[in-house]
């Protein structure tokens, strides 16, 4: 998994509440266990009408927006099924960030386990951020997760709040494989003495 230490970029505004995991990654792109490719459908049916062609005025269709790395969304982001396709679509489009009110909690754990930060802020200081963002492509916000704080263009800074063994997963890179990889040591050397013990088994 990628670290994610400090993220400066464009963030794309999302001012709607109770976006679901159907909405992020419709239902027909959930055969695939690749976590590539999806980024294409993100959004797809606010993203692109029913003969395939974008919808001009979707956010992430902008072409102030299409580079975008941080998303500032509505209350209950990520709300629904628990799909893991929902974060690996975002990630796979290049957003490392999603600022919200709240977060459907499973969505939430799946997107630390991804590489994606969800940061959960007052509804006052996500509106000054959903103000930045609607700067277009001047909409650039520097998020540093070492010392927790979101930079604006002008300069401004919010902190944030985040759980302190979630932070160093972020910041080392760490998903459930590699936190199980870093024992390795203690379950080889477990297993060699296990074998010596009970050479039966």
């Amino acid at each position: 998994m990628e670290k994610f230490t400090k993220l400066t970029g464009i963030a794309a505004p999302l001012p709607l509440i109770n976006v679901d995991t159907d909405m992020i990654i419709p239902k027909q792109f959930l055969k695939t266990i690749k976590r590539s490719g999806l980024g294409v459908n993100l959004f797809d049916e606010m993203r692109y009408d029913d003969n395939g062609e974008e919808i001009p005025d979707f956010v992430l269709n902008k072409p102030a927006y299409r580079n975008a790395q941080i998303l500032v969304a509505g209350d209950n982001f990520g709300c629904g099924s628990s799909r893991e396709h929902a974060p690996w679509a975002l990630l796979d489009f290049g957003i490392r960030c999603v600022i919200a009110p709240s977060f459907a909690d499973i969505f939430f754990n799946n997107c630390f386990k991804n590489g994606i930060l969800p940061i959960v802020l007052p509804q006052e200081e996500v509106d000054k951020l959903m103000d930045d963002a609607e700067r277009g492509a001047n909409a650039i916000i520097s998020v540093d997760l070492e010392n927790q704080t979101i930079t604006g263009p002008d300069g401004g800074s919010i902190s944030f709040d985040v759980d302190p063994f979630r932070k160093h997963c972020l910041l080392n890179g760490l998903d459930d494989i590699g936190l199980t990889l870093e024992k390795a040591p203690s379950i080889d050397a477990f297993e060699t003495k296990s074998a010596q013990e009970r050479p039966w088994v």
